[in-house]
C-alpha cells in the first residue's frame, strides 16, 4: 500500500483521478501483479484470482469484511504450523522475501526453504478444506456431533 501511495504522490497532477480509492485499489492490484509476476515460481491461481478482482468487489463492505476474516483465518493457520515450516511460510508469503533470502536468513539450503514452503502451503491448504467441509456440514445439517472429553458424545 506504502508504494502505491508513492507511486500516486510522485504523479505531476491528480485532476484526472475520478474515483480516487478505486485508483489506489488499481495501483496497488497493478504492483501486487507486478510483483508476483517477476517471482521465479509462482502460483497460477494466485495471479488469476488477483487479476478476476474488480474494484466493485473492493468497495463493498461485506466482500471487506469476508477478506478480513478469510485473512485472519489463514494466519491462525499458518500459526499452528511447525516453528521451522512457520517461519519459511511467513517470511515467503506474507513478508514476500525471496527463497534465497530466506536460506541465507535461516541458514539452510534452498532447496529445505522450498521444501518447508511446498509443506506449508499444502497444510494451509488441507486445513481450509477441512474448515470449509465442516462448515458446509453444519449449514447442511450433516455434521456429526463431536466427541466430548471422557469418551462421551
Amino acid at each position: 500500500m506504502q508504494e502505491a501511495y508513492c507511486r500516486i504522490a510522485m504523479l505531476p497532477a491528480v485532476d484526472h483521478i475520478e474515483h480516487p480509492v478505486a485508483y489506489l485499489y488499481s495501483v496497488a492490484r497493478n504492483l501486487v501483479l507486478r510483483r508476483i509476476k517477476r517471482q521465479q515460481i509462482v502460483a497460477l491461481d494466485v495471479v488469476a484470482d488477483i487479476e478476476c478482482v474488480s474494484d466493485d468487489s473492493l468497495q463493498s463492505p461485506e466482500r471487506q469484511t469476508e477478506s478480513r476474516l478469510d485473512y485472519q483465518r489463514v494466519l491462525a493457520i499458518i500459526a499452528g504450523l511447525p516453528e521451522r515450516c512457520r517461519q519459511v511460510v511467513e517470511l515467503r508469503k506474507l513478508q514476500g522475501w525471496s527463497q534465497k533470502e530466506i536460506a541465507a536468513h535461516l541458514g539452510i539450503t534452498e532447496k529445505a526453504v522450498e521444501k518447508q514452503i511446498w509443506t506449508g502451503v499444502r497444510a494451509v491448504r488441507q486445513a481450509w478444506q477441512q474448515t470449509e467441509a465442516e462448515v458446509d456440514a453444519l449449514i447442511s445439517g450433516t455434521a456429526r456431533p463431536t466427541a466430548r472429553r471422557g469418551g462421551r458424545t
